[in-house]
């Protein structure tokens, strides 16, 4: 009894620790600017003023957040597809095929992933400045793709060794080519693996902001969260909180869906691959 209690407790206590700042910037998207001015408490928007949904509206109005929308969705969609197709075939050659140097080839991505994001902002300003690819989808693919790509295949690679040899092989017996038989038997058996790697790669190119604030100078191509800190309002000396943090919901609201919607798979997918390898 008393363990399901210190459990209960603990689990209370947790929940509350993650969801207090969800809660309360859900709360402060529905106030209005003068309540939170006015420095008024509580998680319920605070009567009067303009509040509510017209936030909301007013965000979504806005030329400069909807164009941060679609500049988000875009890049991170091609972003995630082309990771996952290259991690695909890379960790397949990796797991499949013995040759000199793999060990060195998983360690320097691994080393890769882990590389920190803000020591390469300056030599990429420069780079993409004189290529001609600075604040442009391509010059923000080609860093999240860079960052993303070796976690995909240190993913994808634990699923394919866990794929029995002879299946592949049975299918070439039937008289599938040996692309064929990757395409049509190894891939869907690896599904978990792709989906992790997909999600993965999304979130990180949806959620980046050092990039997407640091190689975009215009609206043409900055992402969602970059765009949040050039939302300033009216008054450049009164930032309006209340339309900030809509912003950040609806900002949110995709991530929350694609977890929602795909939770059991992208369990499977962080847990199927970590059991041999």
């Amino acid at each position: 009894m008393k363990q399901k209690i210190g459990l209960g407790i603990g689990l209370a206590a947790v929940l509350t620790w993650c969801l207090l700042p969800v809660v309360w910037i859900i709360s402060l998207s529905f106030k209005s600017q003068e309540a939170i001015t006015n420095g008024s408490l509580g998680f319920l928007p605070a009567e009067g003023g303009r509040a509510g949904w017209a936030n909301y509206a007013d965000v979504l109005q806005d030329e400069q957040f909807r164009r941060a929308i679609l500049n988000s969705i875009g890049i991170s969609l091609i972003a995630t597809t082309l990771s996952v197709i290259l991690a695909t075939l890379a960790a397949y050659a990796i797991a499949r095929l013995e040759f000199k140097g793999k060990k060195f080839v998983l360690t320097t991505a691994l080393v890769i992933a882990m590389f920190p994001v803000v020591s390469l902002v300056g030599p990429l300003f420069d780079m993409w400045r004189t290529i001609g690819i600075y604040d442009t989808w391509l010059g923000l693919i080609i860093p999240y793709m860079s960052f993303t790509l070796p976690l995909a295949i240190w993913t994808l690679s634990a699923f394919f060794r866990e794929i029995p040899w002879e299946m592949e092989q049975a299918a070439q017996v039937d008289g599938a080519t040996s692309w064929q038989a990757f395409r049509k038997v190894i891939v869907p058996l690896a599904a978990p693996g792709v989906f992790t790697a997909a999600i993965l790669t999304f979130f990180f190119a949806w959620n980046d902001f050092v990039f997407g604030i640091s190689l975009t100078s215009t609206e043409s191509a900055r992402p969602i969260p970059a765009a949040l800190s050039f939302f300033v309002g009216p008054d450049p000396f009164s930032r309006p909180a209340s339309l900030l943090a809509a912003g950040a919901v609806v900002a949110t609201l995709p991530i929350v869906a694609i977890v929602l919607l795909f939770q059991r798979k992208i369990v499977a997918g962080l847990t199927s691959g970590a059991v041999k390898g």
